[in-house]
């Protein structure tokens, strides 16, 4: 089945699940390989790409308290194939289904703490409008002075365009645009230019985001690094959540011997408000496979994304 193909048959939520373990109640199992002279299709433990993935069966996931554990599968799970290749970064999920509840087609129900909403965004504009023009009224304004008489609706449609990325998968993003190529050197995309919502005190937060990754005969197209930075950028977020989902997109796109992403941010909640420190930065890292195994590899990826 065709990596495409597999994902167009993944739900909203399904997607969403195997890519943040954080918000979602699946958790997900990033297996990656030690060995730099192979590279594996598939996997003695079951394991699989998620081109190469059946489809999921219920299987138990260790988790305390209700929080998912994410689990790193050993080296021995990678099963060698001829040629000097690298072990290939894989993903596999606990195959748990989030249909079963009746939400499979609810865009916006990601958690337990959301409800059914319209199926369309543009649909909660009045609703939203509503409240940006109570909130107005909260601090003391006259939502029906001139200046004022348009803010709730443009408020609205700003909160939606900012937060876009919830109506995007990585299936329309990736567009086909995954190639077969026999490349198997560091391929990086730096100083992507990001801005995102924290989910704490919606307010932005911005920065540029620096992506690495060491193909295993796929590529994927240059422009589609920054496209997957904007479906995770323009949701609520938390830059260290930010940081993995990016990752594991990558690694979900083209199965690669590793990722390493580093994202750098200016948090307005700590310039505005707070310690308000102006020239402070945030920088998160997520090192997967041959990037978190091989120090050389890390220190390759960091010169190139510090240079000049």
């Amino acid at each position: 089945m065709s990596f495409t193909r597999q994902l167009s048959e993944m739900s909203a939520s399904e997607l969403n699940d195997a890519i943040d373990d954080t918000n979602f109640p699946q958790a997900h199992i990033l297996s990656r390989g030690r060995n730099n002279s192979v590279c594996s299709t598939s996997s003695t433990s079951g394991t699989s790409s998620l081109a190469d993935r059946p489809q999921p069966q219920t299987e138990q996931s260790t988790a305390i308290a209700g929080t998912p554990v994410e689990e790193v599968a050993p080296a021995s799970a990678l099963v060698p194939v001829a040629g000097n290749q690298r072990p290939r970064l894989i993903l596999k999920t606990n195959g748990s289904s989030p249909d079963s509840d009746g939400h499979e087609k609810c865009t916006f129900h990601h958690d337990l703490e959301l409800d059914h909403k319209p199926p369309t965004r543009e649909a909660l504009l009045p609703d939203m409008a509503r409240s940006y023009r109570l909130l107005l009224g909260g601090l003391g304004e006259n939502p029906d002075r001139q200046g004022l008489i348009k803010t709730p609706e443009r408020a609205a449609k700003a909160m939606l365009y900012f937060t876009k990325g919830y109506d995007q998968s990585l299936e329309d993003v990736l567009n086909g645009a995954v190639f077969d190529e026999d490349h198997d050197e560091m391929v990086v995309v730096k100083d992507i230019e990001m801005f995102s919502m924290c989910e704490h005190h919606l307010v932005p937060f911005y920065g540029k985001v620096s992506i690495g990754y060491l193909p295993c005969n796929k590529i994927l197209g240059l422009s589609k690094l920054a496209r997957i930075v904007e479906i995770f950028a323009r949701r609520l977020q938390v830059q260290e959540r930010l940081t993995k989902q990016i990752a594991v997109a990558v690694t979900q796109a083209v199965q690669p011997a590793g990722v390493a992403v580093v994202v750098e941010g200016v948090h307005m909640c700590m310039v505005m408000r707070g310690v308000q420190k102006i020239n402070s930065k945030t920088v998160t890292s997520t090192m997967l496979g041959v990037f978190r195994d091989d120090p050389k590899t890390r220190e390759e990826f960091l010169n190139l994304v510090n240079s000049k």
